[in-house]
């Protein structure tokens, strides 16, 4: 007995339109009435028409998506939803966008699945390392603009010229840190950062 064929549209914001997806699952084929749409980031899965989706989900049937990236942004995430879709709810997922993400079997052997996974942690692997060098290309930036001098962050207060008579009372207990502080305007730690030098 064949299972059902569904499609998943998202689009990340109420604005933008699905009309592309639609069209790409309608001619699947994906019956219109079998297509759940989420006008909902993909930072998450706290989406109601995907939490919907997903409880309808049958062993056999077929999930149908334009692009891998409509299942979220976050691989991990989109990993986590693979394994539940494929391992826990033995349904099949067809990747439009690229063909080597079909999991249904090919014929009497596993081919499909298996390549499909394979693809998808090849997948996985390439975005995180590309996250991780577009974090460590950040970091030299960051590390070569301090050597050229460039400061980061809000530029340092300029210490006022009562600083040093203020700093001697507080000095000679006639003041608190806090009293020093309200005089000169600053924050409390301000007061004590100019004071011991930092």
């Amino acid at each position: 007995m064949e299972g059902n064929v569904y499609g998943y549209v998202r689009v990340s914001t109420k604005e933008q339109n699905e009309d592309r997806q639609i069209i790409a699952l309608r001619e699947f084929p994906v019956d219109e009435k079998s297509i759940y749409t989420d006008k909902l980031s993909g930072k998450d899965f706290n989406r109601p028409c995907y939490r919907k989706l997903l409880r309808r989900l049958r062993k056999g049937d077929v999930l149908v998506i334009k692009s891998i990236d409509r299942l979220g942004r976050n691989y991990e995430e989109i990993l986590e939803q693979w394994r539940i879709i494929t391992k826990v709810k033995k349904a099949d997922i067809v990747v439009l966008d690229m063909p080597l993400l079909d999991t249904r079997a090919k014929g009497r052997d596993l081919t499909g699945t298996f390549i499909a996974d394979l693809v998808l942690q090849i997948l996985s692997y390439v975005a995180e390392t590309e996250r991780e060098n577009i974090r460590q290309r950040q970091r030299e930036g960051i590390a070569a603009a301090r050597m050229r001098g460039i400061r980061f962050g809000r530029p340092r207060k300029v210490i006022p010229s009562e600083f040093a008579s203020i700093k001697l009372s507080w000095e000679e207990g006639k003041i608190s840190s806090r009293q020093a502080a309200k005089q000169l305007n600053i924050a409390q730690d301000t007061f004590l950062r100019w004071v011991h030098g930092l």
